[in-house]
């Protein structure tokens, strides 16, 4: 097959695998429904704060439509909001507010397409990756391989900031390479360094965990640094550039950083503490480790299944898996041990070590489990998707090692997470709808203590109104009320709380923090009295409970 035509091949497969992939990250884009962080991510993307959200009273869910109309505002006023009401840069959400002015349609459809065109972009970016470090083929495979990852398809329907890290994660990727392939050569290219320091330095204003990416592609230059035989006076050049563009990044950074450093003292973290509950706690972590690398290529229904559903998952899931190992450690090992290809897989190799090492210190070290969502594991999951694609093409034309398996398999596990079927939302705010939604006339009122539990409440409220949608039922009432000064004093301001007619028939109460056997057996609302109905008592990381009124 002459070379044109093999350029050819390679376009119509990498064009292709653009298609799948739009096609599965636009697919139900807007058909999950939203939880906490999501909400999060609309209030502050539509120029909103938290204090426009009504609290310490009853509203009906149909409300929320005005609270999430987008209100044109600037890119500092933005990230002022986000300073003092999240924990996160503001760069997402600015380009977000900006994007949601262009794009026409239902708000949760524009709110979450930002993330899906991004996640084609790393499609695009990804094939670049590994075009530029090993070929074009190997390119295409990477290209495949992210187009039909169940993680990555995830990760393009969260109306959060992952997808478009990822991508500054792969550009700065694509600059470590080059800058690498210069060394090797004897050359320094200002352009190269420019680029990639600035590249860094702005990605940090979009994730936080860009400094886990920037930090470990130091580790890669210094792994690279010391392999390499070159003349002193060159090693020591070298070693200056790569402190300039440290300090490049850091002068970048510098506007934010006292934001950052309150930031990551912030309560909204604790959640991520490590458990000591018993002595071997401290193995949950690699297991946790070991199923987020899982479902970057598989992923079947293990949730709410019946058991046969999930053992027959999870074995087909763990053989697949052993498939994988197998042919991507075959493939590495010939990528090492080629000549051609040795010095970018130790680059991609070094960066993906420094992000686990840093991951295993942040775990065992700072007492946080990231490992406890997979979703972190996008500031890496750039490179692993470019080796895995470059050790497919190195074992080609193996019949055993094909790719088209993994895209198969790829293919099916996105349709799953498409059906809602696999990464379900947190907190499962759609089943707490269909538990909670009745054809008599319901009240809902849920504690909060801070902003992230009103993000919380306002999922289950949005959840509720779109089954309301749906069903004949009466119009819910939804309130937010505040248990900083405690459980007593919240139920407390319950029965002060006044609602409109018609009477309640059911009253609701969520209540995180609360034990289920501290439910009270009776609540008053105003004029009703409602009695804990025993049938109707859940938990899904946080209880709620059933009451009938009379």
């Amino acid at each position: 097959m002459s070379r044109s035509m093999v350029l050819l091949a390679q376009l119509l497969g990498l064009i292709t695998a653009l298609l799948i992939g739009a096609i599965l990250r636009f697919w139900n884009l807007d058909a999950k429904p939203l939880w906490m962080d999501e909400v999060i991510t609309a209030i502050f993307s539509m120029g909103r704060n938290y204090f426009e959200v009504p609290v310490e009273q009853f509203f009906s869910v149909s409300v929320l439509d005005q609270l999430f109309q987008l209100k044109p505002t600037t890119c500092a006023n933005i990230a002022q909001t986000v300073s003092v009401q999240s924990v996160h840069p503001p760069l997402f959400f600015c380009w977000l507010h900006q994007w949601l002015q262009w794009v026409p349609g239902d708000w949760v459809w524009r709110v979450r397409s930002l993330s899906a065109v991004a996640g084609i972009g790393a499609i695009a970016a990804v094939y670049g990756l590994n075009r530029v470090a090993f070929s074009s083929s190997a390119g295409t495979i990477a290209g495949w391989v992210m187009a039909v990852s169940p993680f990555a398809v995830y990760l393009s329907q969260e109306a959060r900031h992952y997808t478009i890290p990822m991508l500054f994660v792969i550009v700065s990727l694509v600059g470590l390479i080059r800058i690498q392939q210069d060394l090797l050569h004897g050359k320094r290219s200002l352009k190269v360094w420019l680029g990639w320091t600035v590249v860094n330095g702005v990605s940090f204003y979009v994730h936080y965990f860009a400094i886990l990416a920037i930090a470990a592609q130091f580790f890669a230059l210094l792994v690279l640094q010391i392999r390499l035989r070159h003349p002193l006076r060159f090693w020591w050049r070298t070693w200056g550039a790569i402190a300039l563009s440290g300090l490049g990044i850091v002068a970048i950074c510098s506007p934010w950083l006292s934001t950052f450093a309150s930031h990551i003292s912030r309560p909204e973290t604790d959640w991520l503490a490590t458990s000591d509950a018993a002595w071997w706690s401290f193995l949950i972590p690699l297991y946790q480790f070991a199923a987020g690398w899982l479902v970057m290529v598989v992923s079947f229904p293990v949730e709410y299944q019946p058991i046969w559903v999930i053992v027959l998952a999870a074995v087909a899931m763990l053989l697949f898996a052993g498939w994988i190992v197998w042919c991507v450690l075959k493939g590495l090992k010939l990528l090492w041990n080629d000549p051609k290809t040795h010095w970018e897989t130790l680059i991609l190799m070094s960066f993906v070590i420094g992000v686990l090492v840093e991951f295993f210190a942040i775990v065992y070290i700072l007492g946080k489990d990231i490992t406890q969502v997979p979703r972190y594991n996008f500031i890496y999951y750039p490179a692993v998707c470019a080796l895995i694609g470059a050790s497919f093409w190195k074992l080609q034309p193996s019949k055993f090692e094909n790719p088209l398996f993994l895209y198969f398999v790829g293919g099916l596990s996105c349709v799953f997470v498409i059906s809602n079927l696999v990464f379900l939302k947190p907190y499962t705010p759609d089943r707490v709808a269909q538990n909670i939604l009745s054809p008599n006339c319901s009240a809902i009122v849920m504690s909060y203590n801070d902003f992230q539990d009103i993000a919380l409440g306002l999922g289950f409220a949005l959840a509720i109104q779109t089954q309301e949608q749906s069903q004949p039922c009466q119009p819910s009432r939804f309130a937010l009320v505040s248990r900083t000064q405690g459980y007593g004093a919240f139920w407390q301001k319950v029965a002060t709380l006044k609602i409109e007619a018609p009477r309640i028939q059911k009253f609701w109460a969520i209540a995180p923090g609360l034990r289920m056997r501290e439910f009270p057996d009776r609540v008053k609302i105003q004029d009703e009295s409602c009695d804990r109905n025993p049938a109707q008592q859940y938990r899904i990381g946080i209880p709620y409970v059933g009451y009938d009124c009379r």
